[in-house]
């Protein structure tokens, strides 16, 4: 007979889970103000002590935004500030900024098996692969590799990507519910290939960041897999360590 030790989270963390569940189905749109914390305390029977520990942490990760004098929002990538918390690549001089982007390719196929490991999907299921330059100041910055799950962004084409103005999440946040709360990256130095040289417009074997994200929903639900070389003659990767 093996003995049962039971687990406990403070009663916070407990609001929080309730919170993201919300978040997770849909009750409380990216933008959408949520309820009051005197609201949300009475919906969960604690105090407002509680329920404003739970909405902190959740400001902390950066899916609920407070505005002061006007309440708390559920956080969206139409925000100029959540567009920097994903694109980390700045310039070495002058104001970061959104950058352009050319798509080259958009297209339905069946997941390569290291692809479908990546986003918790069988060998064989329909994927999107999106590859695409990303323009800073006209200069071609990043060439860059995207991996979609094909049931999740059914309908997803060339065409919406090329009419699309603003960032790419923020087109998957309004056209497919789809908004990604945290990513993990992979990153390191590598040289150009004959391909990334020609796209970037620079010699063979330059030296270039290579950078491989993975993105996740609520829920710890991978979603995307990015795969980019970086350019770094003019531009540095910024990371804040808190």
């Amino acid at each position: 007979m093996t003995d049962t030790v039971a687990t406990f989270s403070p009663l916070y963390q407990q609001i929080k889970g309730l919170i993201l569940g919300s978040l997770q189905t849909g009750e409380w749109k990216p933008g959408e103000m949520i309820p009051s914390e005197n609201e949300l305390a009475v919906r969960y029977k604690v105090s407002q002590g509680t329920v404003r520990k739970a909405i902190d942490e959740l400001a902390s990760e950066n899916l609920l935004v407070r505005r002061q004098g006007k309440g708390t929002f559920v956080a969206t990538h139409h925000e100029d500030r959540v567009h920097f918390r994903f694109l980390r690549l700045m310039p070495d001089e002058g104001e970061p900024h959104y950058p352009k982007s050319q798509i080259l390719d958009c297209k339905r196929l069946r997941a390569p098996a290291e692809i479908a490991k990546l986003l918790d999907l069988k060998t064989g299921d329909a994927v999107i692969e999106i590859e695409r330059i990303l323009f800073f100041s006209e200069q071609a910055i990043v060439l860059e590799e995207i991996w979609l799950p094909g049931a999740t962004f059914k309908g997803l084409t060339a065409e919406t990507l090329k009419n699309w103005r603003g960032p790419m999440y923020a087109l998957f946040e309004t056209e497919f519910a789809t908004h990604m709360v945290r990513a993990e990256e992979k990153i390191r130095a590598v040289a150009a290939t004959p391909e990334s040289a020609a796209a970037l417009g620079i010699a063979e074997g330059s030296p270039l960041l290579s950078v491989e994200r993975v993105s996740y929903t609520y829920g710890e639900k991978p979603v995307e897999v990015r795969r980019a070389v970086y350019q770094t003659r003019e531009h540095h990767y910024h990371n804040e360590l808190n």
